[in-house]
């Protein structure tokens, strides 16, 4: 598979838990050792586990620079590290951070789906890091297998150790989110499993979030209010759900039209809605025609999930939604290696 790289940097843009965040991505398009069920990338045709320099510390440090001068430091609240994949594989991600923390005083936030944090010298990467946001979907080996696709060689056993031995000698805010999808992981059971080992890695925050975006399997749904609430219960008092927050992204200007759109949805996919909206926003009256311009180019696609039209980067793998109907044993199968 060939990979794609947008632009390193990106935003501000809203997050549901970073307020204005400037992401950072130092990972091609879609390179990840996970192929979660409910990601917005879809699936990943091929799991990684080497970390690659796959691009120029100097290259992304001078992309910062440049975005930094043109914001006032009160118009961003976190510099976020966050792949189009996993973030832990770009081997100088530790080199890159600390460029970042002497350049500014914004906290520096990293996103990862913590598969890597048992090797010490991710660990020692990510310590200097102000927040580290990772990821707990399952409490058991045979749905984290279901859920999150790994890497065959990565076990849950393996992934629970990271976490914690990473927990306990982090000094910085760590948060671990907990992604629910219906019928899936949101049963007591599952999160009673959650939350013991939850109990072992003592993060500061936990966060229950669901699907807002695209997911990679077209059978993934939201779980209902009740379910979102039980588990902020039995997950415990650190817990707490965070809603999906409007997007408000501003195309770049220094771009063209369909670069400019590309640079977000490679990131974060468009409901056609917020894309037209955006784009009227960029040149009022001339949506139909930016629209077509789009599809035109090659470089995006239309995913339909759950009756609405996203638009993603084209060369991303989302299975057609029109097919047989596939009940819940099969649905649950790993992925293959």
């Amino acid at each position: 598979m060939k990979t794609l790289q947008t632009k390193h940097v990106f935003g501000p843009v809203p997050s549901r838990r970073l307020g204005r965040s400037l992401g950072v991505d130092a990972v091609p398009l879609k390179t990840c050792n996970f192929s979660c069920v409910y990601c917005q990338l879809g699936r990943t045709r091929r799991r990684q586990l080497r970390r690659r320099s796959f691009v120029n510390v100097a290259d992304v440090v001078a992309e910062i620079a440049s975005v930094l001068a043109r914001h006032t430091p009160d118009t961003i609240d976190w510099i976020t590290f966050v792949g189009s994949g996993e973030t832990t594989l770009y081997a100088r991600l530790g080199t890159l951070i600390r460029f970042v923390k002497s350049m500014t005083d914004i906290p520096v936030a990293v996103i990862t789906n913590g598969s890597l944090l048992h090797l010490p010298r991710v660990q020692r990467e990510l310590e200097v890091a102000d927040a580290v946001l990772t990821g707990l979907d399952a409490g058991s080996e045979s749905l984290f297998r279901a859920v999150n696709r790994p890497h065959p060689t990565l076990s849950f056993d393996r992934h629970v150790n990271g976490l914690v031995e990473f927990g306990q000698a982090y000094g910085g805010r760590l948060w671990v989110e907990v992604m629910l999808i219906d019928g899936v992981n949101d049963s007591d059971q599952a999160l009673t499993e959650v939350a013991d080992v939850l109990s072992r890695v003592g993060p500061e925050e936990i966060h229950i979030i669901t699907p807002s975006r695209p997911p990679a399997e077209p059978w993934v749904r939201s779980p209902t209010d009740e379910a979102v609430d039980r588990a902020v219960a039995i997950l415990g008092e650190v817990a707490r759900a965070v809603r999906p927050v409007a997007s408000d992204a501003a195309l770049d200007l220094d771009d063209d039209l369909v670069d400019a759109v590309f640079n977000i949805i490679a990131r974060h996919p468009l409901g056609e809605t917020e894309l037209e909206r955006l784009l009227c926003d960029w040149a009022s009256g001339k949506v139909a025609d930016a629209l077509q311009a789009l599809q035109d180019s090659g470089k995006v696609q239309v995913v339909r999930r759950s009756g609405r039209r996203f638009w993603c980067a084209a060369g991303l793998e989302f299975p057609d939604e029109i097919g047989p109907r596939i009940d819940k044993a099969q649905k649950l199968q790993p992925a293959r290696a």
